[in-house]
């Protein structure tokens, strides 16, 4: 005997007006959110809309409206928590605006970037948000050739080409370390992500450099670790710079992830922060104030870019008025892991 499998039919939109008693056009408008819905209609049709199991179709949403009702994020990782921050606040508020978001990650790759992004534009979006001003012209190219909404974030680079929404990398890093230097340090270290493809971590390491400069005070290039994003990398940077001679008496980090494994190596070796050691990150992540000491550091954003991205974007999608450049404060936040050096230095 041979069984046969049979496709389930699918549920249609008269269906759901049948099945709650009312006409197609209700069902629309309480589907797509219409104003001046009574709440008895509203749920008669969400009753049918849930026994039935109804699921409207893209498809024939997209060419009716002539958009998708996505937008495609490309974000250098997820494993950096105020990445995952900002998209958290981008996701919240696209839903406001019936909007879903889809996420492709790079690495730092600007080729990768170039790729994930025609993977999109595959897809089907109705915009497109990047990350940072460090992209391959290529990338430009095609959001023109589709003639695609578009904003890059993160950064406060003034360019006709790119509208974006972001802070000053480089103004608050220079003010980290200038407080550095106002507590009497002059052997000050940074430790900073790879700068290649990365125009955040290049003006977060100008503007220590510039502020260092300008006081007469060398950063010798012994004194300047590279590493990835991480805490163990951190750690493996503190390493190398307690190892010098004379050792730092303060190091700038150039996010909050890589502060952590610096101070958490500290502890193991039995550094007294900020006693004998003073350590600033980048960001403010939410275990930033529960370190011990409590880092100093720079808050980022990231929530306010999200939600103005979100806006931005359905404005530009909708062909609606919108700012090409908006740069949001990125305050310094002092707390405990900062202070003045030994009196030996």
């Amino acid at each position: 005997m041979v069984f046969r499998m049979t496709a389930k039919k699918r549920t249609l939109l008269g269906d759901v007006a049948r099945a709650a008693g009312v006409s197609t056009a209700s069902v629309s408008r309480v589907l797509n959110g219409a104003p001046h819905v009574s709440e008895r209609l509203r749920e008669k049709v969400e009753a049918a809309v849930e026994r039935l199991g109804y699921v409207p179709d893209g498809t024939a949403r997209a060419l009716a409206s002539r958009h998708v009702g996505a937008i495609g994020a490309l974000v250098p990782t997820l494993d950096n928590p105020i990445f995952s921050a900002m998209i958290d606040s981008l996701e919240r508020r696209l839903k406001h605006h019936d909007c879903r978001l889809l996420i492709a990650t790079y690495h730092y790759n600007l080729d990768d970037e170039l790729e994930a992004l025609r993977t999109l534009l595959q897809q089907g979006i109705d915009g497109a948000v990047l990350i940072g001003h460090d992209h391959r012209p290529a990338a430009l190219a095609l959001l023109r050739q589709y003639a695609l909404p578009y904003l890059s974030c993160w950064h406060s680079e003034e360019d006709p080409d790119w509208p974006s929404i972001g802070f000053d990398n480089a103004a608050p890093a220079r003010r980290l370390a200038e407080h550095l230097l106002e507590l009497g340090h002059r052997r000050i270290a940074v430790v900073t992500a790879p700068t290649v493809g990365n125009d955040r971590a290049r003006a977060r390491l100008r503007g220590f450099r510039d502020a260092l400069d300008d006081a007469g005070v060398a950063l010798p290039i012994d004194r300047i670790v590279t590493v990835d994003y991480g805490i163990e990398e951190g750690a493996y940077a503190l390493q190398l710079l307690m190892g010098l001679d004379p050792a730092p008496t303060a190091i700038l980090c150039g996010n909050d992830t890589l502060a952590f494994g610096v101070m958490l190596a500290a502890q193991k070796a039995g550094i007294r922060m900020p006693e004998e050691l003073s350590v600033t990150g980048f960001d403010d992540l939410p275990q930033a104030r529960f370190m011990v000491p409590p880092l100093t550091t720079v808050a980022a954003p990231a929530g306010d870019i999200g939600r103005r991205v979100a806006d931005a974007l359905a404005a530009r999608i909708h062909r609606q008025p919108a700012l090409h450049c908006q740069v949001i404060e990125a305050p310094l936040v002092l707390r405990g892991s900062t202070a003045a050096p030994p009196s030996d230095q």
